[in-house]
């Protein structure tokens, strides 16, 4: 059963991840970072769909569970695609746009393949144990991928405070749900991964968003000798 605690890290989750697109509204940003607004509009509903599935099933029915993980896979995708989006802004005076979208593909495709290659061996409720396996393994890749882009904005050095703060929320979200998938695979019954720690760390996320968006000047820019020298 779920508590007091649960309710309102529900319901706060619900009112951050809004609170990300009027705040996007009110600055004028909502088509500068379309993708990461459409991950937030989508993350927002299936909030409020998830609770809905929950009053009228149950927190451990079956249809609560498959709708949490379609709905997490779908979110999970939504997330990769914003990454991508910030890629575009980071390497844009280098004008890669096509080539890092067709590798965002490919590299999509690549990531199923190989979920389906780890559960192609299951032979009951194939379809749920890709989407749970499709969902691990994208946060992986965004990790992967949120490094690699923060390691352009070093070698670029790149000094735009919000899309710096935007980037350096995902690496530490991918990281932190890396971190408890891996521990759930390592410790099956451990409480401290099936318990508050993944709703704080879905909340963190839109509340970066909102506070970079919001406080954070879009022509605000770190001094150089903020971010550290890359040699080129």
């Amino acid at each position: 059963m779920l508590g007091p605690v649960d309710y309102l890290l529900w319901f706060l989750t619900a009112l951050v991840e809004l609170s990300v697109v009027v705040c996007a509204l009110a600055r004028h940003s909502f088509r500068r970072y379309l993708a990461l607004n459409i991950y937030m509009l989508g993350s927002l509903v299936v909030t409020i769909l998830r609770y809905w599935v929950f009053s009228h099933y149950g927190f451990t029915s079956s249809e609560y569970l498959y709708f949490y993980y379609y709905s997490e896979a779908l979110l999970t995708v939504g997330l990769y695609f914003a990454l991508i989006t910030l890629y575009s802004f980071v390497l844009s005076e280098l004008q890669t746009g096509q080539s890092i979208r067709l590798a965002a593909i490919v590299l999509l495709a690549g990531t199923a393949f190989f979920s389906y290659l780890v559960i192609q061996q299951s032979t009951d409720r194939m379809l749920t144990r890709f989407v749970v396996e499709l969902s691990q393994n994208l946060y992986f890749v965004g990790l992967v991928l949120t490094y690699l882009l923060w390691g352009a904005i070093l070698k670029l050095r790149e000094t735009r405070t919000q899309l710096i703060q935007l980037v350096l929320s995902l690496g530490v979200y991918f990281s932190a749900f890396a971190a408890t998938y891996a521990l759930r695979n390592l410790y099956p019954g451990l409480h401290l991964v099936s318990g508050h720690l993944p709703q704080l760390i879905a909340l963190s996320l839109p509340l970066a968003w909102a506070y970079a968006i919001w406080r954070v000047p879009e022509e605000e820019r770190l001094a150089p000798s903020r971010l550290v020298v890359v040699p080129r």
